[in-house]
């Protein structure tokens, strides 16, 4: 299923022993604006890293599904695309490793490959996975990107949106994984940007920054932002641009906006009048945000319920 480096690489830093976080990041489950495989790129792209194990994709991928792409010059084939689904040992901004997993998510034995990937964290001591996603969302680009998590640990999204509601969503090989590494004891953090629905087939720079962002605060780990907050600004100017050439964008934009203000104020005044208690602050713009997409689990909650006679 999976071959290890030789020799090994130092995983662990000075410290033998001690635990490292593992993020996973796999292309082809949910990924609106790119930005799962696009944290992959960044992070092997701007830090210091090593191969630890890569996986065998003849066991893994239906290739007829993905077909590679293959370069022909003149009259001649010359080049093949290589996909690659690798566990790297990176080092972060400080110096503190962490571990990779990266590339496409298996179209096959999703059993063998969580399995592989429980035994690789047992092998490496890992204490902690987290898992990225991206999925298109209709929300504004205008209002501020919000990361949603679930969380083997209820401790371990206190920072973050929640669904609270029960739900049934299409499996993927990550998640598959995230529940087996749960039941062998390792914690597990699910994190989902949360796309406009509209510009999700495009690079989104903002929902990568945003993944990257709530993973450091999640595995406290330093990551290099500066040239993807670069391109966030050139892609938020572009889509100034758009709305101001298109009025039917405009308009579209502006609709999802008072959408989202309209609930965002109804959230507020719910929990002023309900939830707040004696010395608690009032929620800021982006507790305001998350508020707002649990109304929306409730929502969809309440429509499953039967109604009353």
């Amino acid at each position: 299923m999976y071959d290890l480096e030789y020799p090994a690489p130092v995983v662990h830093g000075d410290q033998s022993d001690s635990p490292v976080p593992l993020i996973v990041a796999l292309q082809g489950y949910a990924d609106a604006g790119q930005a799962v495989v696009n944290v992959g790129t960044h992070l092997l792209q701007a830090l210091d890293n090593q191969l630890v194990a890569s996986f065998n994709l003849d066991q893994l991928v239906d290739y007829r599904s993905r077909r590679p792409g293959v370069t022909l010059d003149h009259n001649s084939i010359v080049d093949s695309d290589r996909m690659s689904l690798n566990l790297h040992v990176l080092k972060d901004d400080s110096g503190q490793p962490f571990l990779l997993l990266a590339g496409p998510e298996p179209d096959l034995k999703w059993e063998a490959f969580s399995d592989s990937v429980v035994q690789l964290a047992r092998r490496l001591n890992v204490h902690r996975v987290v898992s990225l996603y991206s999925a298109p969302m209709t929300v504004p680009h205008t209002r501020p990107l919000i990361v949603s998590a679930h969380a083997s640990d209820p401790a371990l999204l206190k920072d973050f949106a929640t669904w609270d509601s029960r739900m049934i969503i299409p499996g993927a090989a990550s998640l598959e994984t995230e529940l087996k590494l749960a039941r062998s004891g390792v914690e597990t953090v699910g994190l989902t940007a949360h796309v406009p629905h509209y510009i999700a087939a495009n690079d989104y720079p903002e929902a990568t920054v945003k993944l990257l962002q709530a993973v450091s605060s999640t595995i406290d780990r330093e990551f290099p932002l500066s040239a993807l907050e670069g391109d966030q600004s050139r892609v938020q100017q572009q889509l100034e641009n758009q709305m101001e050439d298109s009025p039917e964008i405009a308009q579209v934009v502006q609709a999802l906006e008072g959408q989202y203000d309209a609930e965002v104020e109804r959230r507020r005044r719910r929990r002023e009048n309900n939830l707040l208690q004696p010395g608690e602050e009032i929620p800021t713009g982006d507790e305001l945000g998350a508020e707002f997409e649990a109304f929306l689990a409730d929502v969809a909650d309440k429509d499953t319920e039967p109604g009353d006679d």
